[in-house]
């Protein structure tokens, strides 16, 4: 068989939908081969409905019509069911539990229209969701313009696993321009965005609040990217927008812009296709538990878009992965509708939030350092620092050795510190920490 040209007539079916749309102009090598089969999974979800006594499909055991269990799993996870702790869940996630999450979606961000956008599929945490977003539409031909610096697994992601070109472009602009007011260098994202588009294709990723950075856009902000990417699909060109949403609602000043951009870019243009991907891993503090969500948007698909779209997704998922872990969905669902969530999750956010306070009241109450300069930052866990004449590899692991102090370098100039892993009480010790030891490299 010819491996290269060959296309399983599923795939093929899929693509002959989506033709035309913003979706099949968008799609990789890969995207266009991905298809769910008609195999084990869709033959066991249809036993399920019309032969749920008699269904001898899937690979599992049960006894009287309960999956087997083992008393160390049942008694760890009381106030589940043994089918919410070990049966298999749907490729795509639990019915109940996607439906939550986009009742959840809808909640955090009222101008998302639920018809918008599709059902949430259920992944392994977010990077699992980012991975498949770049299965479906990323490949050697294709560039993907991100913020420098931008989360390393980036890199992994597009570059590595799909071949495709990460075009870091200096979203908050050169140390030159900062100062107290300094955010997004909307010039330079602007002009990216414009060079690219004049292949007749962008790919974007968008991560607020930002990891190193911990910046969000600010209201004006978010409408000038919005008109950015609105102004360049009338311009002709294709647009795919992937908002990394993992620390959304980590929101600490008054101006930030307190709903995803995916919420305006899914209803923007019937060029731009928005993939809004996060999860409750730090939303809801269960970063261990490793679910997600992946949910597309755009003006551009019409049902039938969305169902083949839904497909290759799954068929994504099937090929890697299977399915996401039930128990965690299922947890998530507790967590969504039990009634102390919001007080708890509120208690959680001022916590972190006058960490960030400590942070910002140290940085104004000490002078400019010569060799750190502090990226704006008003948002998420994390803050970072632009090193000058010195190395942040060196920095860090001078703050370790000596200090016994962790942080993280990115490359030569970024060190990036995680506040929201510090009790409000440390920071001032830590940071003055940092400022000496920097100061004598």
């Amino acid at each position: 068989m010819d491996t290269q040209s060959y296309m399983n007539p599923l795939a093929s079916e899929l693509n002959v939908v989506l033709d035309g749309s913003i979706t099949g102009r968008l799609l990789s090598s890969l995207g266009s081969r991905l298809f769910f089969p008609r195999g084990i999974i869709a033959q066991s979800n249809e036993a399920k409905q019309l032969a749920p006594v008699k269904n001898a499909t899937i690979g599992m055991a049960f006894h009287h019509g309960q999956p087997l269990i083992l008393s160390a799993i049942s008694d760890a996870m009381p106030t589940l069911s043994a089918k919410e702790k070990v049966t298999y869940a749907p490729t795509a996630g639990v019915e109940e539990v996607r439906k939550a999450w986009k009742d959840s979606l809808l909640k955090k961000n009222p101008s998302l229209k639920a018809g918008d956008i599709t059902l949430p599929a259920a992944v392994p945490g977010v990077t699992a969701g980012i991975s498949f977003a770049a299965d479906l539409f990323l490949d050697e031909t294709s560039t993907i313009i991100a913020s420098d610096p931008c989360w390393d697994n980036y890199s992994l992601i597009f570059t590595e696993r799909r071949g495709a070109k990460l075009r870091g472009v200096p979203f908050f602009g050169e140390p030159s321009s900062w100062d107290a007011g300094a955010g997004l260098d909307l010039a330079a994202i602007r002009a990216a965005i414009h060079e690219e588009a004049k292949t007749g294709s962008v790919r974007i990723i968008f991560n607020f609040p930002n990891n190193p950075a911990g910046y969000s856009p600010t209201h004006a902000e978010a409408d000038a990217l919005v008109d950015i990417i609105r102004e360049t699909a009338c311009n002709g060109a294709d647009i795919l927008v992937i908002c990394d949403d993992a620390y959304f609602g980590l929101f600490y000043e008054d101006d930030i812009y307190r709903e995803s951009l995916f919420s305006r870019l899914s209803a923007l243009h019937e060029k731009v296709l928005a993939i809004k991907i996060d999860g409750p891993t730090k939303e809801d503090y269960v970063w261990g538990l490793r679910v997600a969500f992946v949910t597309f948007g755009s003006p551009g698909l019409g049902p039938e878009h969305r169902e083949a779209l839904g497909k290759k997704l799954m068929g994504a998922i099937r090929s890697s992965v299977s399915c996401a872990n039930t128990p965690a969905q299922y947890l998530i669902l507790k967590v969504l509708s039990d009634p102390r969530t919001a007080g708890e999750k509120k208690a959680n956010y001022e916590l972190l939030r006058g960490r960030y306070r400590a942070v910002q009241s140290f940085i104004a109450t000490h002078p400019a350092h010569p060799k750190l300069s502090p990226m704006p930052f008003n948002s998420g866990y994390f803050m970072s620092f632009r090193c000058k004449g010195i190395d942040a590899e060196v920095l860090r692991k001078k703050l370790l050795a000596e200090h016994g102090i962790g942080t993280i370098s990115l490359g030569p100039g970024i060190l990036r510190v995680a506040f929201a892993a510090l009790e409000e009480e440390q920071i001032a010790e830590i940071y003055g920490t940092i400022y000496e030891t920097a100061g004598k490299l």
